[in-house]
């Protein structure tokens, strides 16, 4: 088995419009494993926004009713390919990754939480406000050549971003946050 690093280059790169069929091939794989527990799943991730620079990495947001054991999860997707990573939202997402470097990440949440409703609102308002797109590549590109072999600081640099624009989406469109976690933007 790969192991995870957490610290994998950050490498930050034009659109490629092949990632849509890359995202629906995986997608039917993801399907095809997790059959009938699956709610919903989701192109998320700047992969996911067209004209949208990003790590060529397809992330995909796969929702359940409610979290089966994680064992099921790792017998379901391990023919596939995806390992199981702790991640720092443990109790609302459980996280999948496959390839070296990655190709996908796999994240699955809960259906109707805020969990799933972030990633969903904050793909959308990029995909409807181009310039907001633009300042979010500019911030991705800048982040990427500070921090080329600190993910997490990568990470933690779009932070302050993500959270504003999920707010402003929230904001705009009157849409009512699904229950949010204390911990949680």
């Amino acid at each position: 088995m790969a192991e995870f690093n957490p610290n994998e280059a950050v490498v930050v790169v034009d659109y490629d419009p092949a990632w849509p069929e890359l995202f629906e091939r995986e997608a039917a794989a993801v399907r095809d494993a997790l059959g009938d527990a699956l709610v919903e799943l989701e192109h998320i991730g700047s992969t996911s926004v067209p004209g949208l620079p990003a790590k060529p990495t397809i992330d995909l947001l796969a929702a359940v009713e409610a979290f089966a054991p994680l064992e099921t999860y790792t017998a379901l997707l391990a023919p596939l390919g995806y390992c199981y990573q702790p991640h720092e939202n443990g109790g609302e997402r459980l996280f999948f990754w496959k390839g070296t470097p990655r190709i996908y990440h796999l994240h699955i949440v809960e259906y109707a939480t805020w969990e799933h409703q972030r990633h969903v609102l904050f793909r959308d308002y990029l995909r409807a406000h181009p310039h907001v797109a633009e300042q979010y590549a500019a911030l991705k590109r800048e982040l990427a050549a500070r921090f080329q072999h600190d993910r997490p600081a990568y990470t933690e640099g779009k932070s302050a971003f993500i959270c504003a624009v999920v707010e402003r989406a929230l904001s705009e469109t009157g849409t009512p946050p699904a229950a949010r976690q204390p911990d949680q933007p």
